[in-house]
């Protein structure tokens, strides 16, 4: 009889530690805290002790966490009377179990119920799959959280009436139709480079909004392109766009001996290159910045040559006079050039011919 239990003992000590080596593995390959698992093992088992001990308000169920034995407790306050002996003990008793105790104090009774291990098993099994779906939820949350605000390549699965499936691996992003630039398409399996709006955390996973028509998707491009970008040696100060057709940057170097535009434009283009095939071939025009407003302005309208710029710091207005022949490449194909110059500097700009300057009519305004 006593080889019968200490065989049974020995199948459940060894089960015991086959769990606990379980959840060790599990930590190490998919990062999921065992003590995470244990508590909630631990929470479920407290519910299933309601059958046996009521409401369990003073029952707690510990899983140790080397050998991964489970046993229940029975919390009691040490009192002269007892009135309760569900939730009491008298100091007599108490000594008996821990010869330490005084009135006031709590003790701990071992109740674990005899057929306890086959419940926590069955617990264990539910709850420990059940645990892996939300902490595989919560880490690749956390994954896709901190590449918000950043770019990422992704596989285009499918078009889902106008928006677009975009795999990023290991979760899917959308592409909102309000998101994506006028005129590209793309087939399935292409893979493109999207900025990370937005990372939600839902019962069904990361839910991920992605863009190709903000700004930042340009800036970013340009930093892991560029080294001196990426090492902060040269900085974007300012960045203007109208995806898919041009945008326009400022930038600045904090090194004297690295010009700034010519390292971002690269040996023979091929920097700017890159990022306008990414782009599809949205034009991309890089300027030097300035603290000047004036100098700014007379950049940002690149590449138009600027005569004069007159700049009214308090309004944020300016007044720009440009050669005859130059206007039309000042003010770009429907104001694009000067409505770009202006989201850059900044400031709302007027720009005037010498002949309109001199006194002819029909001065025109673009920002």
């Amino acid at each position: 009889m006593a080889a019968r239990k200490s065989s049974k003992t020995a199948v459940t000590e060894n089960h015991n530690r086959e769990f606990i080596e379980a959840l060790d593995q599990l930590e190490r390959e998919k990062d999921i805290s065992k003590d995470i698992l244990l508590e909630a093992l631990e929470n479920s088992l407290l519910a299933a002790c309601k059958n046996h001990f009521g409401k369990a308000d003073n029952i707690r169920v510990n899983i140790n966490r080397e050998t991964g034995e489970v046993k229940v407790y029975a919390e009691r306050e040490i009192v002269e009377t007892v009135e309760d002996p569900i939730l009491q003990i008298s100091l007599e008793e108490a000594k008996v179990i821990s010869p330490q105790s005084e009135l006031g104090g709590i003790v701990q009774i071992e109740v674990t119920p005899r057929n306890f291990g086959r419940i926590a098993a069955q617990k264990a099994k539910q709850v420990v799959v059940q645990k892996i779906r939300e902490e595989e939820r919560k880490v690749l949350y956390r994954q896709f959280y901190e590449k918000e605000k950043d770019v990422v390549t992704g596989i285009v699965q499918r078009y889902v009436g106008g928006n677009i499936s975009i795999n990023l691996g290991k979760a899917d992003a959308v592409l909102m139709a309000n998101e994506q630039v006028e005129g590209e398409h793309f087939n399935a399996t292409d893979r493109i480079k999207v900025y990370v709006l937005e990372v939600k955390d839902t019962t069904k996973g990361p839910r991920i909004t992605v863009s190709r028509t903000h700004p930042e998707l340009v800036k970013r491009l340009f930093e892991a392109e560029v080294t001196e970008v990426r090492d902060g040696t040269v900085e974007i100060k300012s960045i203007a766009r109208e995806a898919g057709s041009r945008t326009k940057i400022a930038v600045a170097s904090n090194n004297p001996e690295v010009d700034p535009v010519g390292a971002c434009v690269g040996m023979n283009g091929v920097r700017v290159n890159a990022i306008v095939n990414e782009l599809r071939g949205e034009k991309i025009d890089i300027i030097n910045w300035s603290e000047d407003p004036a100098v700014l302005i007379e950049n940002a309208l690149s590449p138009a040559k600027v005569i004069s710029v007159e700049v009214n710091t308090e309004e944020k207005t300016a007044d720009v006079v440009v050669a005859d022949y130059q206007l039309s490449l000042a003010i770009g194909k429907e104001g694009q050039n000067a409505r770009l110059a202006a989201r850059l500097t900044g400031y709302k700009i007027d720009i005037k011919s010498e002949s309109q300057v001199m006194g002819l009519p029909d001065s025109m305004e673009e920002e």
